[in-house]
């Protein structure tokens, strides 16, 4: 019975073994990888930063004003539905007696 528990506790210190190597293996690639993208950017952080939120699709280079404005009216549509909709939720959950409120804590 021993011999058993101690063949699970050799297997289970080999499995830690390998996924530490392998932790440590994608650390020195996500290190390095940083690395040289920081040294791409000329050491900037921000520019960077800037690189990715461009390359995600998150950052757009407009032509012209009315690109810009039709954009900024897309975004601030999707902000004004999400209010609307959460809105009334969040009253209804204030707005409700305590009585209520404790049974859905309990």
């Amino acid at each position: 019975m021993n011999t058993q528990a101690t063949k699970l506790t050799k297997e289970a210190r080999m499995a830690l073994k390998g996924m530490v190597v392998f932790a440590a293996v994608i650390g020195a690639w996500a290190t390095t990888a940083l690395t040289f993208a920081l040294a791409k950017a000329d050491w900037q952080l921000g520019e960077l930063f800037r690189q990715y939120m461009v390359s995600i699709g998150l950052i757009q280079d407009f032509e012209t004003m009315v690109d810009f404005y039709t954009h900024i009216k897309g975004v601030e549509y999707i902000i004004c539905v999400a209010f609307l909709g959460a809105f009334p939720a969040f009253f209804k959950f204030l707005s409700k007696e305590k009585g209520q409120t404790a049974k859905l804590h309990t």
